[in-house]
């Protein structure tokens, strides 16, 4: 599989706790923060349900 690099650009301050527990999944937590994972079926779905807070790009 190929990898992609996940970066926090907003807070999940003010946000539904299952936003804010998919991105501590994620392995963030804090804005500008990073981490190259696996790209499998279940990080994408993690990664369509916070898009608006973080950006991805291939690694």
């Amino acid at each position: 599989m190929a990898k992609v690099k996940i970066t926090q650009i907003k807070s999940t301050i003010k946000r539904p706790v299952d936003q804010k527990r998919t991105i501590i999944a994620l392995g963030l937590g804090k804005i500008q923060k990073s981490v190259i994972v696996e790209n499998t079926p279940a990080i994408a779905g993690m990664i369509r349900k916070v898009n608006h807070l973080v950006t991805v790009t291939e690694a």
